[in-house]
């Protein structure tokens, strides 16, 4: 990991590498930044010794967990929605905006306080740069909808199309 543990990599965890490029606000294209740069360096640093990454031009990236096939890539974000995460709508919603959410805890964790941990729900079909954009927007539509429904109003006009 780096100085201020915002990259890490993690080896033999669930997977034969887990690389993590994390902080705390919401500047997801410094964080992104920060994992391509240190995923290119992992790269360069593999390709000198002979090795490579599994990929094949169809799947992507080829990890031992089939549900990360394609770009392996999970974006996500720490949001409270006390509000949001109790509405009838909810997984209608992220389900509309591709997104999945858990609790902060990690998978099969239940949110505490109304802070979930949304993120892409797709790692194959779309690029890197087009993941991380949809947990962008579909986060802020996510903050306009909690803060609809902390004043009381209904979002029935925000409910995103099927993406």
């Amino acid at each position: 990991h780096n100085d201020n543990k915002t990259f890490l990599v993690w080896i033999n965890e669930e997977d034969h590498l887990r690389v993590i490029s994390m902080q705390k606000g919401g500047n997801m294209k410094e964080v992104f930044t920060r994992f391509c740069n240190g995923l290119t360096q992992i790269e360069t640093l593999f390709k000198s010794k002979n090795y490579e990454f599994m990929w094949n031009p169809h799947l992507g990236y080829i990890l031992t967990c089939p549900s990360n096939l394609g770009t392996g890539l999970r974006a996500g974000v720490h949001i409270k929605l006390p509000h949001l995460g109790k509405h009838e709508k909810f997984s209608e919603v992220l389900k509309r905006l591709r997104l999945q959410k858990r609790g902060t805890g990690g998978v099969d964790t239940a949110a505490v306080g109304g802070v979930f941990d949304v993120s892409n729900a797709d790692r194959l079909g779309f690029s890197e740069v087009e993941l991380v954009q949809m947990v962008v927007d579909g986060v802020k539509l996510l903050i306009e909808m909690e803060q609809r429904l902390e004043q009381g109003q209904a979002i029935d006009d925000l409910m995103p199309a099927q993406k």
